[in-house]
């Protein structure tokens, strides 16, 4: 998820709105301290364009 945030030029701050979520989630999930079910990995995914696949490698 970082490496697509940081390809796109994105903040925490940019994907958290695009997302619907607060930065300190994405930030938690980041640093893989927040496990996130699979509805949110959902809207991550749709807010980086990207298939849900890619984020669990």
């Amino acid at each position: 998820m970082k490496r697509l945030r940081k390809e796109r030029g994105w903040s925490q701050e940019a994907l958290a709105a695009e997302a619907g979520l607060d930065r300190t989630y994405i930030s938690g999930i980041e640093r893989r301290v927040k496990n996130p079910t699979v509805t949110v990995i959902d809207r991550v995914a749709v807010a980086l364009d990207c298939r849900l696949g890619d984020l669990l490698d």
